[in-house]
């Protein structure tokens, strides 16, 4: 890896289930790996709701149930604290109290001033959560790491680039830049799918890599029957051995995504392993 990640963010929202986070793990690892410092938020998520509406008791259990939340935020910050400090990890640690309304402004604050952004997959993600994992996505300006469960240590020896020659596509693959040099790649062409039609062949993209270090394969699959974009993805990934997938992100209306799913939605809700976009 070449030295040019040198700062890291990863967001940790705690929404009073006592969740776990593979992307702190994922982050403390990439962090330790690249000698970057890493930045962690983890921020406990306030309700309000006014006494005139639920009365003393409804208010009191409201404030309570905040209380509850904090201490668990901060029960998280303290283990991630600890972490950083073992692993020599040089760390800033943040525990801000926030309504969900508050939540993406400062997550995209942070994100907006650090080299790459680490978030947990939201396999049945609320649409609160849902919300937050898009805003890094679509709004920071920065690449983001996605990480599903079990994704604790950082790897990117193989790497598995979903390329149609798109804005997106292009925009990621030179956030995967650091990456490149030692690792082996895969180029992924996906055929037949007006979503991801091959605009420049992978075939082009190949030689820019190879200049950055990397060993180099392309490989075109047609899509056929019942097989989607993102299934192929997935499948390619396996073949290949990959431990890391990078993919641009697309953002198209709700009711598109769905009446007919999407390739980035379907990634985030199910990818098996760390994922790296950018818009």
């Amino acid at each position: 890896m070449t030295p040019s990640i040198k700062s890291v963010f990863t967001a940790f929202t705690e929404e009073g289930q006592g969740e776990l986070s593979a992307a702190l793990g994922y982050a403390l690892s990439l962090a330790q790996q690249a000698g970057a410092h890493l930045t962690i938020q983890a921020a406990a998520m306030r309700y309000t709701v006014p006494a005139s509406v639920v009365g003393d008791f409804g208010a009191a259990f409201v404030n309570s149930e905040n209380a509850r939340i904090t201490a668990l935020a901060e029960r998280f910050a303290q283990v991630a604290k600890t972490s950083a400090d073992l692993a020599g990890v040089n760390s800033t640690i943040e525990t801000p109290e926030l309504v969900y309304a508050e939540l993406s402004d400062r997550l995209l604050a942070q994100a907006r001033v650090h080299d790459l952004s680490i978030i947990d997959q939201e396999q049945d993600a609320a649409e609160r959560d849902r919300g937050l994992i898009e805003a890094a996505l679509f709004s920071s300006g920065r690449p983001v790491i996605i990480v599903p469960p079990g994704s604790e240590t950082f790897s990117a020896k193989r790497l598995l680039i979903a390329w149609d020659g798109s804005a997106p596509a292009a925009r990621t693959v030179a956030e995967a830049r650091a990456f490149l040099p030692g690792a082996e790649v895969e180029i992924l062409s996906v055929t037949g799918e007006k979503e991801l039609s091959r605009l420049i062949p992978g075939a082009e993209l190949a030689p820019h890599l190879a200049r950055h270090g990397a060993a180099v394969t392309v490989r075109n699959v047609a899509l056929s029957g019942a097989s989607s974009v993102a299934g192929v993805i997935r499948e390619a990934a396996a073949d290949f051995g990959a431990d890391l997938i990078v993919c641009g992100a697309y953002k198209h209306s709700r009711l598109r995504e769905w009446l007919l799913g999407g390739v980035t939605h379907s990634l985030l809700q199910s990818t098996p392993l760390p994922l790296l976009m950018s818009r």
